[in-house]
């Protein structure tokens, strides 16, 4: 086995497996919806830096972990669409991992905080300004990136030590932890069953928690005598079910799902979870959340033109 390892000083990022026409068809595709990503998400923070209530506090924070997601994988993926062989620095490689880690923690986490804000904003709404003051929402929030930045930092720790074999092909679009962990010279059965349990517990825990708080407001909504209140606060509410059940689900079936599924067909979901999740969320929080589109018109001079 000493013979196998070497001093590893770069990666090779397999991708896609397609001919060059597909893989440049591909490349214009995605370009498409990473331009689109980074806009769609800057106007909503545009949106909240003009209208700075509460609640888009925290998905001003939401929209700045997308385009941090965004940039993270999607560039270094369409260099491979176009110079397939162009490796990656082993510093570049494990930078990428650490940063996936940070975020996607961090993603889930204010998730679950925004699903607390809609909790006490329709179940204790008189309570709500006196609960959710700015610095309950500054300690939430950076509750969120401390708790994404420090498993990570375990995590690269566990990867970093390993000694890699002379293969350096990492069968992924980016430097994914577990297609990283494969290319070791050694056993890494025990830092796999870290990862793996710290991304399960973190995916079931955060997504139990989103369920309940849901009930709850599901269940104080359903007592709201008003039509109107009632369609404003499932306006609000449905719009972030909408991403959640998008970040969860494709979350919980690459982590959680059987160990047996074809690595190809986790390929693609990760694909669709790093590039379109972070693409479809504003277009949700726009189209389903009454709030931001009235935050919109009111931007654009809508009201005032009708």
């Amino acid at each position: 086995m000493g013979d196998n390892m070497t001093c590893i000083t770069e990666f090779t990022l397999l991708g896609f497996p397609f001919d060059a026409t597909i893989q440049m068809l591909l490349f214009g595709l995605f370009s498409l919806f990473y331009v689109f990503t980074l806009p769609g998400n800057g106007v909503i923070l545009g949106l909240i830096s003009l209208d700075s209530r509460l609640l888009y506090f925290f998905l001003s924070h939401l929209a700045i972990v997308d385009i941090a997601y965004a940039c993270n994988t999607v560039p270094q993926m369409l260099v491979n669409l176009l110079s397939p062989a162009k490796p990656i620095s082993f510093a570049g490689c494990m930078t990428q991992t650490f940063l996936f880690l940070t975020f996607a923690v961090t993603d889930c986490l204010l998730l679950v905080v925004m699903s607390y804000d809609h909790y006490v904003a329709i179940c204790h709404p008189l309570w709500y300004s006196a609960i959710m003051i700015w610095r309950v929402c500054n300690m939430l929030v950076v509750i969120s990136w401390t708790t994404g930045v420090l498993p990570s930092l375990i995590y690269l720790v566990l990867l970093l030590p390993l000694p890699f074999c002379i293969s350096q092909k990492i069968n992924h679009f980016f430097c994914e932890i577990m297609a990283v962990l494969q290319l070791a010279c050694t056993d890494t059965h025990i830092s796999e069953t870290v990862v793996l349990a710290g991304m399960i517990s973190a995916l079931v825990g955060h997504f139990s928690s989103i369920v309940i708080s849901y009930m709850c407001v599901l269940c104080a909504i359903f007592r709201i005598q008003s039509g109107e209140r009632q369609r404003k606060a499932f306006s609000t509410c449905s719009s972030h079910l909408c991403v959640v059940g998008l970040f969860h689900s494709i979350a919980i079936i690459m982590y959680v799902g059987p160990r047996g599924n074809p690595k190809e067909q986790k390929k693609y979901l990760f694909l669709f979870h790093r590039l379109f999740n972070p693409l479809l969320n504003p277009l949700i929080y726009t189209l389903r959340n009454s709030e931001v589109k009235n935050a919109l018109k009111r931007v654009l001079g809508i009201e005032r033109a009708l």
